[in-house]
């Protein structure tokens, strides 16, 4: 596989190595927190799809940390980038000693938000990702495309898993609203950090060149990236009083994706 899957498009191919960067840490994050709530959900449908829930997150993140090793197997080191990523699930929002189960299960409250909070972040993006023909126009690799596409559509798929439980847990819409607040301006710091720390450790670009907003918007307007208004206007769904994912659509185009996606028959 190329190192600029997407040919001759090093921003884009460097947004896009943001997912692999943050992904690995936050989706082993998601796995331990849900097994965590299972013992609390009496809903047996609402129990089967979190366990369906963390069989593809755990699969997910076995998948970006392959793309990791292809990085290193090119030379390129992108663990002082990744350690931060992993002290920030591993340490920051790890489970701390409570004095209480009350505060306990505040916690664990909080942790399921921050992660429905998330997973909209990710519906949102496989949904672009599963109708992105500019980016085969163009001649990325389809290796690639397929992993992200298999990806997106069973972020797709499980779009409402993290946000149920959330509501099952009784988090109300206060919390919901606020781990959003909390996460969307995280998110935006660490995806900008990402793609200049790709930048500056891309052994096939000359000396010194940086990403440029005016890049990342001319990208957008060709299709090759999803582009900022998409983005706000979509995840502004999320603080609607009475939002549900389901309300975003999508998901007959990722079941028909996953019916024909070698990364998923790969994977099962």
């Amino acid at each position: 596989m190329p190192f600029h899957y997407v040919p001759n498009e090093p921003l884009a191919t460097h947004f896009i190595n943001v997912l692999h960067l943050l992904l690995p840490a936050g989706e082993e994050f998601f796995v331990k927190v849900f097994k965590k709530t299972l013992p609390l959900i009496k809903d047996d449908q609402l129990r089967r799809d979190v366990q369906g829930f963390i069989g593809q997150e755990a699969m997910h993140s076995q998948a970006h940390s392959g793309v990791l090793a292809h990085f290193d197997a090119r030379g390129v080191d992108v663990t002082p980038f990744t350690e931060q990523i992993s002290w920030l699930f591993e340490k920051l929002l790890a489970d701390k000693p409570r004095k209480s189960l009350r505060r306990q299960h505040n916690w664990l409250l909080e942790q399921v938000s921050f992660i429905a909070a998330i997973e909209h972040y990710t519906a949102v993006l496989g949904a672009w990702i599963l109708d992105s023909p500019q980016l085969d126009a163009v001649g990325a690799d389809p290796v690639m495309m397929d992993m992200l596409r298999w990806h997106g559509a069973e972020e797709v798929e499980h779009k409402a898993v993290a946000f149920d439980t959330m509501k099952h847990l009784r988090a109300g819409y206060w919390r919901q609203a606020r781990a959003q607040l909390a996460v969307t301006p995280v998110l935006l710091l660490l995806w900008i950090r990402g793609v200049r720390f790709m930048y500056s450790v891309d052994p096939y670009l000359p000396p010194g060149v940086k990403p440029r907003w005016r890049d990342y918007l001319d990208s957008a307007r060709r299709g090759l990236l999803p582009g900022p208004w998409r983005l706000l206007r979509v995840v502004g769904h999320y603080y609607r009083p009475g939002f549900h994912p389901s309300q975003l659509g999508g998901l007959e185009r990722a079941v028909d994706y996953l019916a024909v996606s070698p990364a998923a028959r790969a994977s099962r």
